[in-house]
């Protein structure tokens, strides 16, 4: 059954399913037109997918570049040429017996900022193409080094030559390549064996349903009732609540000025992760409008207006 609301629903993706095979899904079940998703995980991992709803792709952009968390399984011995199991088994290693503490105190060194080489088999594109079909075809391209943020990195469970961990990163960040860089620091490289995003851009797996539970919910006619409103979606942005001059300005597409933004403003705790833009909302939440706060002239930009 189609819902008309607009949104953020949080889908936990299974394995064995691509990102963009869950918005088909979502199409297809929910009998919706308008789905996009805000970061693709890689088939065989699972966990948080944001997937935006009709008006709310619109909001898409400000949840590329946020920061992730993931727990994961890194297998020592076994290097593989995708870094994860998905790939051929290009080295092996059977002195992967470490101490404890060496293998703390390794991974504490991918602690903090650093440059970090994209896999070739990745979706980045080079010439308009993907990495990975060019690595399928035996034409590899290696893409610079990026910088990144690794700001924890923990081991949660030794089973040797199994060690699972928790990580918390920047956007862009490639766990694959993190546990082939550890594994190459430890000497018997190593590979990503599973992988689940237990949280993306301060949405966590506590808030997702199933695709199991999406299309029991679709059927119902409920799935509207698990959305989070866009301006919930954007809780960390400033806002104000738009009095009648705004909500007239708004509605006529008309230039807004400092002077104009006499309404209620909404504060965040967290700070700077929509640095440079405001929302607009109605006394009922409801948003109106995203403004560009680098001001041209002594004029807001508008990003994106809605219709409630």
């Amino acid at each position: 059954m189609e819902i008309e609301s607009s949104g953020m629903l949080i889908i936990d993706k299974p394995a064995g399913i691509s990102s963009a095979k869950v918005v088909a899904l979502l199409k297809e079940k929910a009998g919706l037109h308008k789905v996009g998703h805000t970061g693709t995980l890689d088939p065989f991992a699972t966990g948080v997918l944001i997937c935006c709803v009709n008006q709310a792709t619109r909001l898409a952009r400000f949840f590329l570049n946020g920061n992730k968390k993931y727990q994961g399984t890194l297998l020592l011995g076994i290097e593989t040429d995708t870094l994860d199991m998905t790939g051929k088994v290009i080295a092996t290693c059977d002195q992967f017996d470490f101490p404890e503490e060496h293998l703390h105190s390794v991974f504490r060194r991918f602690v903090g900022e650093m440059d970090q080489v994209p896999p070739v088999y990745s979706a980045l594109k080079h010439n308009g193409v993907r990495l990975y079909k060019l690595a399928r075809k035996g034409r590899p391209v290696q893409k610079s080094a990026r910088r990144i943020m690794i700001s924890s990195l923990e081991i949660l469970q030794i089973d040797l030559p199994k060690i699972d961990f928790q990580v918390a990163c920047s956007a862009g960040t490639y766990i694959r390549t993190l546990c082939a860089d550890i594994g190459r620091e430890l000497g018997c490289g190593s590979h990503l064996q599973g992988l689940r995003r237990i949280e993306s851009c301060g949405v966590t797996i506590d808030q997702s349903i199933t695709l199991e539970e999406m299309e029991m919910l679709a059927s119902q006619g409920r799935l509207k009732d698990n959305l989070i409103c866009m301006s919930d979606a954007i809780s960390a942005m400033k806002g104000m609540v738009a009095d009648d001059v705004i909500l007239k300005k708004i509605f006529y597409g008309q230039p807004i000025m400092d002077s104009d933004l006499t309404g209620k403003w909404i504060e965040s705790e967290i700070k700077d992760r929509f640095n440079g833009f405001i929302k607009i909302v109605d006394i009922k939440n409801n948003l109106l409008a995203v403004m560009d706060t680098q001001k041209k002239d002594g004029l807001y930009d508008y990003c994106c207006v809605f219709h409630p």
